[in-house]
């Protein structure tokens, strides 16, 4: 019998991926998703499109038409399907969204998650649950960090945090906005599910998770919608920080990746900063000088001097533990490389 892996958020980016990475290994794969992105985001943020490429292309795919916030729901879907394997990638992804509303963000980020754990651990505990977190949960202590600023970018002054930022940074003590708190919650769920009940949970704190089917809007979807813009001359908006702030971005592939050597060996009550680490770094100037080396098309952007409230100026994802814990993963898309697949994919979704 072949295993069966739950998925939430199975038409968004890393939801989409996942999917498909365990249907091409022969699992048997349900995924859960009501499009909230569309909901949240308008008819740019749809992600029916990635539902309909699923289902046509995977016969061992099934969607379950889903909110996780229906408490009732998730418990009985959980107890017919009791899943070999869970990975939640659902979630309201906006810091600006989560501010005009706030019951929506917190009821599916962080209720919407515990209505998961207990289900799992009520009909599957055994089960390894994969959460996507996201770097957000450390609010903006990382600006409380030195930094130099050159010609194109921030960077971390004290070498100590040449590599990133590591797990044990603090969570607490700092502006996170209302998404980051309830994140902040969701991620402290799973982890008190992995040692309280002893499952075997992970938080995958995600930097910029980006790839080709990625549904980008301005709110959320750095990458993807900075190349959108790019493509249809459209103005880019920059917040504050001089266009120089800088993330770490990781392809979807290389993140689904990571979750297969997860549940291969998994651990309870784990933490994993999930990023394209230094390699992969970009600033805002530095993603425009790419993207328009690619699409030979110019950059039209404005520049807003509020910067958004908890936002970073500079992260990077500190990877020594995973690759600690998982040797055989690394990433295996670069900048490049990344930003041609997105570039290449938008160019096919406006035929």
């Amino acid at each position: 019998m072949p295993k069966k892996m739950l998925v939430t958020g199975s038409s968004g980016l890393i939801g989409s991926e996942v999917v498909v990475h365990f249907c091409e290994s022969g699992y048997e794969v349900y995924g859960i998703d009501s499009n909230m992105r569309a909901e949240f985001f308008g008819e740019k943020g749809d992600t029916r499109w990635n539902q309909k490429r699923l289902l046509e292309k995977y016969k061992n795919f099934r969607h379950i038409e889903l909110d996780i916030r229906d408490r009732d729901g998730v418990l009985r879907e959980m107890a017919a399907l009791k899943p070999d394997y869970i990975v939640h990638t659902a979630a309201q992804p906006s810091h600006d969204l989560a501010a005009s509303r706030p019951f929506d963000d917190f009821d599916t980020n962080a209720v919407g998650t515990l209505n998961l754990l207990e289900a799992a651990r009520r009909s599957c505990p055994e089960a390894p649950f994969v959460h996507m977190s996201t770097n957000k949960v450390y609010g903006d202590a990382p600006n409380e960090l030195k930094l130099l600023e050159l010609p194109t970018r921030w960077d971390y002054a004290d070498p100590a945090y040449r590599d990133g930022i590591k797990e044990g940074f603090r969570i607490d003590q700092s502006k996170h906005s209302l998404f980051g708190a309830s994140k902040v919650a969701a991620d402290v769920m799973v982890q008190e599910y992995g040692r309280y009940f002893n499952m075997p949970t992970c938080c995958l704190r995600g930097g910029c998770l980006t790839g080709p089917n990625h549904s980008g809007v301005e709110l959320h979807g750095f990458l993807s919608y900075l190349i959108k813009c790019n493509l249809e001359g459209r103005k880019y908006r920059i917040f504050g920080y001089k266009g120089k702030q800088v993330r770490d971005n990781i392809h979807s592939y290389d993140v689904a990746q990571f979750i297969s050597e997860f549940i291969s060996a998994p651990r309870a009550a784990e933490v994993y900063n999930i990023g394209g680490g230094r390699a992969n770094s970009i600033s805002i100037l530095e993603a425009f000088k790419l993207i328009e080396s690619i699409s030979g098309k110019p950059m039209s952007s404005e520049y807003v001097e509020e910067n958004r409230q908890g936002d970073h100026i500079c992260y990077i994802s500190d990877l020594s533990k995973m690759k600690a814990h998982y040797p055989k993963w690394t990433i295996t898309k670069d900048l490049s490389a990344t930003f041609i697949e997105i570039h290449d994919a938008w160019v096919r979704r406006e035929k």
